[in-house]
Order: C-alpha cells, then structure tokens, then sequence
C-alpha cells in the first residue's frame, strides 16, 4: 500500500469528517480510496463504452400500467444473454421496484438499460455499472457429482 499526503482547506475538512462519521468509515483514508474508486469508474465510463461489465439496473413502474409488466418481461428475455437475475418487490397496492442483474459487453448493458427505463410506465430508473475483467478458467468450485466434466466458466474481476 502507497501513503499519500494531502492538505486540506479547514471547512473542507470538518465537512469531509462530517461526511465519513454520516456514513460510517471508519477512517479518512476508507473514504478517501472509496470516493476516489468511485470518480475512477466514473471517468472509465465516460471514456469508453468498450469492454465488459455488471451492472444493476433498479427502477419502479406501476403494475396497472398497460402491459408494461409483460413488455418488461418481453424485454428481460430478449435480452437473456444479458440479464442474469430479477428482484421483484411490491411497494404498495399500485408500485413496484424491480432490480435486474446485468452482465455482458457495456454499451449493449446501456442500450438495454435505456430502452427498458423508457419504456412508458417506468420511473426512477438508475443503472449502477462496474467494469470488470473476464478470465476463462477451467477449475471447479465445491462439490463437483462423480463423472462431472470440469465445466470452463467466467470469472468477473472488478477493476479497480
């Protein structure tokens, strides 16, 4: 680990602390290597759409809505091959708030998580994008039944 040495202006300071106290660090430098990730993956999606990441993708829709049940479904399932999971969570009699798990190459995650939030109906659409690494690997994990072929999957390395 590298230590690093920054000055701050004092208000600046007593605001940072009130920040890490409302959010629980434990220490400055918690926070700091936090927010400084953050801005990171910021910048690395703003300059490339290229490479692979997971994603979540929240959002909430009135379930009386015309159809916009079954054209969110229709959308999730036509797009398989990036949707990993879905959470589905009543809010009240009229409102839910769904969380789908996404993986795949990263502008085909944002075509998709731009399409479904403007799908009329939907509102408060958030995407949360993690680029990562992929690397093939041919070991198992756990139990593996007698005769089971070693089965090559992905492993998903955030970026740091």
């Amino acid at each position: 680990m590298e230590r690093i040495t920054i000055s701050l202006e004092e208000s600046l300071a007593r605001e940072f602390d009130a920040l890490i106290e409302r959010r629980g660090y434990k220490n400055r430098s918690e926070a700091v290597r936090d927010l400084l990730r953050e801005h990171l993956e910021a910048a690395r999606q703003r300059e490339t759409a290229a490479g692979y990441c997971v994603a979540n993708l929240s959002y909430v829709y009135n379930h009386h809505e015309r159809d916009l049940a079954e054209r969110l479904t229709a959308l999730q399932h036509g797009h398989h091959d990036l949707t990993v999971a879905t959470m589905h969570a009543h809010l009240d009699h009229d409102n839910c708030l769904e969380s789908v798990i996404l993986r795949g190459p990263t502008a085909a995650v944002r075509a998709f998580a731009d399409a479904l939030s403007a799908e009329r109906g939907v509102r408060h659409g958030q995407l949360n994008i993690v680029s990562v690494e992929m690397a093939s690997s041919a070991h198992t994990h756990g139990y593996r039944p007698r005769g089971a072929a070693r089965a090559a999957h992905l492993h998903l390395k955030p970026k740091d």
